[in-house]
């Protein structure tokens, strides 16, 4: 059996004349976590609204765990979980009740949601608050019910759109904690031998497999997670990257493989005034674009400068009355790897 879950051929969207998607293929794999990154307006959301079924391609396939979403759409969104950027709750139903409801929609029984909905409020951290109404939970214990709503029916398959858009750097750590143990661990846990919070779930942690190559091997029965994000700091997280702009995928690959494309092409600069030496590294002929990051600049030059450059600024801080506190080649963030691909 295939391990891809999610495979698109030549997927393609129109709104009257704006071409939103344009030819998109991808595959995901069984275990994996799949980040699609790019700008506002590069069709990551509609992207994701065809592979949920939300939208209608004009053209191409799309494969959701070996059923076809156009020509058999209920068995393909029944592999799905879906969470989008302004997902809904029930404010005024409780945490309970909004996770039974989203059970009773996809078809579970009493017999089914019961256990599992204790399962997965323990998985996301919610056990307590069973009887808070969802319009008094917080920014973040929100987002983790619209996660639970999105596993109740026990997907193979979970599609995030931007999930963490909004909240504070810390609950998107935590989110994203939960993503990697959900990757990480059995797909049909046992359900829990009490239907009453408290416990440790089968849900267990474990390393996310990040070995080398994509195999064809047989699905496995993990979860897969795609994820369209604009944290970099997220994207880094996933198995394998896709970057769209323009509504095509111009490349995917492992982040450190992204990475290792501007290898000896980035330049740390820490000094002051910031001002005077981002002004001189602009103006060097071999310097491609700068960047701020905090306190410091990244520069991307050409291949094969990166000394010349680092001897030029050097002298250049010292006729201009910048300090140059350090300067040297370092290995790219996947911020600079985003950028070059932007000006491409």
């Amino acid at each position: 059996m295939s391990n891809i879950l999610i495979h698109t051929t030549n997927l393609t969207k129109s709104f009257g004349d704006t071409l939103a998607v344009d030819n998109l293929s991808l595959q995901v794999r069984a275990g994996e976590i799949y980040g699609l990154i790019g700008p506002d307006g590069a069709g990551k959301t509609t992207a994701m609204r065809l592979l949920c079924g939300a939208l209608r391609p004009d053209s191409g396939e799309i494969l959701v765990g070996g059923h076809s979403m156009i020509d058999n759409p209920n068995q393909a969104r029944e592999q799905l979980g879906y969470l989008s950027q302004r997902f809904s709750l029930y404010e005024e139903l409780t945490v309970l009740e909004n996770l039974r409801f989203f059970a009773e929609v996809r078809g579970l029984s009493a017999d089914e949601w019961r256990p599992r909905t204790m399962e997965i409020l323990e998985f996301v951290g919610l056990a307590d608050f069973v009887d808070r109404r969802a319009g008094l939970l917080s920014g973040g214990m929100k987002q983790k019910l619209g996660l639970a709503t999105a596993l109740v029916h026990r997907p193979r398959i979970l599609l995030l759109d931007e999930p963490t858009g909004g909240v504070d750097p810390v609950t998107r750590q935590d989110f994203w904690r939960l993503i990697i143990r959900l990757v990480s661990s059995s797909p049909s846990p046992p359900a829990p031998s009490r239907s009453i919070p408290g416990g440790v779930l089968p849900l267990g942690e474990g390393s996310l497999d990040r070995s080398e190559g994509r195999g064809e091997g047989g699905d496995d029965g993990r979860v897969s997670v795609l994820v369209s994000t604009p944290y970099m700091d997220e994207a880094v997280r996933c198995t394998y990257v896709g970057f769209m702009k323009d509504g095509r995928l111009i490349v995917e690959d492992k982040p450190k493989a992204l990475r290792e494309r501007l290898a000896g092409r980035i330049i740390e600069l820490h000094g002051e005034p910031l001002t005077i030496l981002r002004g001189l590294a602009a103006a060097d002929e071999d310097v491609e674009a700068v960047q701020t990051f905090g306190d410091r600049l990244h520069l991307r030059v050409r291949e094969g400068s990166s000394r010349r450059v680092i001897r030029r600024l050097e002298r250049a801080g010292k006729s201009n009355r910048a300090v140059v506190t350090s300067i040297e080649v370092v290995h790219p963030h996947l911020e600079d790897v985003f950028m070059a691909l932007l000006e491409e």
